[in-house]
């Protein structure tokens, strides 16, 4: 059997996690802490068109390469990524002088493979071991991939890489690729693979991969921790100690260790990675797992219907995510028509001749409860609390559109909670409702906060005919401060879009107000 190596290539895709924001020490710790763990290979980061920055892992040229590589241990091999979709000027790059960088990696998704092709020449000509990235392996037929795999034996790159992008790929599919590439690919040109964990299957296809003891030099990415977008990568330090135990490796496990609790720890904590449910579903379906981060970050939707708006992706739209296309297939799933005029009618008649309380989750609810249960207590007063219940609070209503804040609430309707329910008309999984309202009738202008509630709540009135309105619990977003519900219950993070959101939400208002009066009877960022 040939030789295993391992490339460890944290501070590249583990880069999606914090956007390369490593910093200068951390870079650095990284690279020597890699050296010490006897990794054949370390990726260092991505070739981009940036403005260098000492603290990130993207570089524009091969002088900032050279910067962080100027300790090269000379027993391990330094690889940069570029990608065929985000380039710098080939033509502008030095030829390899023994300096800093020892190799490319060039990675293309299938309709740019001609581009790969073109690229790998260029860098291999400079006199770099390349590697040709087969971007979403999965998504090439047999004779498409074949095809390549003949492509690249004629120009000879250092290694041409199988790559689960999606994290899709499971055993069976997974050797199936390897099988045709040992057949095909010649001998003396390096096998690599590089997993995503959408399915939890890196580990288990890396050591099939090693457990055919293939007669040639084969190459498996892994990073530290796992460390990647979202579900991450194959784990360096289980994959090491695997190839130590079983293969006679000699990897150093505790600089591997060393390296997370000292650089990664702090990352970690802010920006978890790992498996999660919607990139399972990702996984299973073979979309891009964009989709699914972008879904699940909307906090509104069901397990369920994440994997209904997945599993409607269309074909051409699965491998290349844009925020607009997520979007689009977010909004066409929520747009459930709903003929709401009777329902209307009757809120009206209730409403009619009452003020309106309105109750948000914001943690001033807690701090002014007094002061909002003589309000609730008045009886020319009506009230409405926006996906979720309290019970120090009796409100009359429930309004939602939030089906996932819902859900914890759809139980105990009529049982433990007493009171109406108004939904909108995106609600397909709800069972107790009272009123349903169309969805696309109250929807705000700007996609990111379309179902922002308290919003919702207000145009409705309008609707109504309701002239002014009391809020308690609308505090706003903090962005050093994600925990502003007043319960866990409703607890989801904003922060990192905080002020975004603030500034939308507060435009909105301003045309809300020319017809409806808003008064605050909490602290709010609003006012």
């Amino acid at each position: 059997m040939g030789k295993i190596n391992v490339l460890d290539c944290t501070l590249r895709d583990g880069g999606y996690v914090n956007d390369w924001a490593f910093g200068k020490d951390a870079i650095a710790g990284l690279l020597n802490n890699m050296a010490l763990a006897n990794v054949e290979c370390v990726e260092v980061g991505f070739l981009r068109p940036v403005t260098y920055d000492e603290n990130r892992s993207l570089f524009p040229d091969k002088a900032s390469l050279d910067g962080i590589l100027k300790n090269k241990n000379k027993n391990v091999k330094y690889f940069v990524m570029y990608d065929v979709s985000n380039p710098i000027d080939i033509n502008s790059f030095p030829k390899n002088d023994g300096k800093g960088i020892d190799g490319i990696r060039v990675i293309f998704k299938k309709d740019r493979i001609s581009d790969g092709i073109d690229a790998v020449k260029k860098f291999m000509a400079l006199d770099y071991l390349v590697a040709a990235n087969f971007v979403s392996t999965n998504f090439y037929t047999d004779d498409e991939f074949i095809d390549g795999i003949k492509t690249f034996n004629e120009i000879k790159p250092y290694t041409i890489t199988i790559v689960d992008t999606f994290g899709s790929m499971k055993n069976d599919e997974f050797l199936h690729y390897i099988k045709l590439a040992d057949e095909y690919l010649d001998k003396d040109i390096v096998l690599s693979y590089h997993a995503h964990n959408n399915l939890q299957q890196a580990y288990q296809n890396a050591v099939s991969f090693v457990n055919l003891k293939l007669d040639r030099e084969i190459l498996i990415d892994a990073s530290v921790f796992g460390m990647g977008r979202g579900a991450g990568n194959l784990n360096l330090e289980l994959f090491a100690e695997y190839l130590n135990t079983n293969f006679g490796k000699d990897y150093h496990i505790v600089p591997v260790l060393e390296t997370m609790d000292e650089y990664l720890q702090e990352t970690y904590k802010k920006n978890f990675w790992g498996y999660s449910l919607p990139l399972y579903i990702s996984g299973t379906l073979n979309v891009h797992p964009n989709y699914a981060i972008y879904l699940a970050e909307k906090n509104t939707l069901t397990e369920k219907s994440l994997y209904e708006i997945l599993k409607n992706i269309k074909e051409e739209d699965r491998q290349k995510y844009k925020k607009e296309i997520a979007e689009n297939y977010y909004i066409e799933y929520m747009n459930v028509f709903k003929d709401d005029a009777e329902d209307i009618r009757r809120l009206a008649d209730e409403f009619k001749g009452k003020n309106v309380l309105v109750l948000a989750p914001g943690r001033s609810i807690n701090e002014y409860k007094d002061k909002i249960n003589a309000e609730l207590s008045k009886n020319d007063t009506i009230s409405i609390s926006l996906n979720f219940y309290n019970n120090d609070f009796k409100t009359d209503y429930i309004f939602s559109s939030n089906m996932r804040r819902y859900n914890k609430l759809d139980d105990k309707i009529g049982n433990d909670i007493k009171t109406k329910v108004i939904l909108t008309s995106n609600m397909r999984e709800a069972k107790n409702k009272d009123y349903v309202i169309n969805f696309f009738s109250l929807a705000l202008e700007s996609k990111d906060i379309i179902d922002n509630a308290a919003l919702m709540v207000f145009k409705l009135l309008i609707k109504l005919g309701i002239s002014s309105v009391r809020v308690a619990g609308m505090d706003g977003y903090d962005v050093h401060n994600p925990y502003v519900y007043s319960d866990e219950s409703t607890q989801f993070d904003f922060s990192n879009v905080a002020d975004m959101r603030n500034k939308l939400i507060k435009k909105e208002l301003e045309q809300i107000k020319k017809s409806l009066k808003v008064e605050f009877i909490t602290k709010s960022l609003y006012e």
